[in-house]
């Protein structure tokens, strides 16, 4: 949640922000429908942070403390967030749509899309761990599953047992099928595997220029979650 906020209007919370008369918001844009969760959580965090110090902390801060937090109960890293981030009043539908990488983007979109964010093409990887943790719609995967070749056969069978060709869009895979409830670097071993379940994963590691950052995380947590940390901080700016 905090990656969709940071990565459009700036880390501002405007993806909290409900649809109005005036303005069609970022919740319900292709790539945080049905898939940016978390939003009662902060809600809930807020609620209570107002009754202590009312009009004090942003929900922008909230989620960034909230990123760290979570990254930290399921084993990853945690990292200082620096505070004082400012709510947004407006959000953007359109923005949203745009700025979020697509779901089949080729490796030179996304490098340039993190770019354009100040990110780094080794940020983009290490952020792109993030996905050792979550879900992902079967209609995200269908294409790579069905139609692609640089995949596991074994694991492109088990994926299509839960992911017919013309039904049950939202049926769910986890991201990391090896340890999906577990902050690790499984995800970058499943990529030299060819077991990438989005074709924004798997691109990764498909003989392109990030194929060396992907096989020295795969070889090294440590180094994955410390790059890891360093790059929420620089996103969180």
């Amino acid at each position: 949640l905090h990656f969709h906020d940071c990565f459009v209007q700036g880390c501002d919370a405007s993806i909290l922000l409900d649809d109005t008369p005036s303005m069609i918001g970022e919740q319900n844009a292709a790539p945080n429908r049905d898939s940016a969760r978390g939003y009662g959580v902060i809600h809930n965090a807020k609620t209570a942070v107002e009754k202590i110090c009312p009009g004090v902390v942003s929900c922008a801060d909230i989620l960034a403390v909230a990123a760290r937090d979570a990254s930290f109960a399921v084993g990853g890293p945690s990292w200082t967030v620096r505070l004082g981030r400012r709510d947004s009043t407006t959000a953007s539908k359109a923005l949203a749509e745009n700025e979020l990488p697509h779901f089949q983007a080729g490796l030179d979109r996304l490098i340039s899309i993190f770019s354009n964010k100040g990110l780094s093409t080794r940020d983009m990887v290490a952020l792109s761990g993030s996905h050792t943790i979550g879900q992902a719609q079967c209609f995200l995967f269908r294409n790579r599953i069905y139609n692609q070749t640089n995949i596991d056969a074994g694991f492109a069978s088990t994926r299509r047992r839960n992911c017919p060709t013309s039904s049950g869009n939202g049926n769910l895979a986890p991201l990391d099928l090896v340890t999906p409830n577990s902050f690790d670097n499984n995800y970058f071993k499943n990529l030299v595997q060819r077991k990438g379940l989005l074709e924004t994963d798997q691109v990764l590691f498909n003989g392109g220029s990030t194929d060396s950052i992907v096989t020295e995380y795969s070889k090294d947590p440590t180094m994955f979650k410390s790059d890891f940390a360093a790059a929420m901080i620089k996103m969180g700016k």
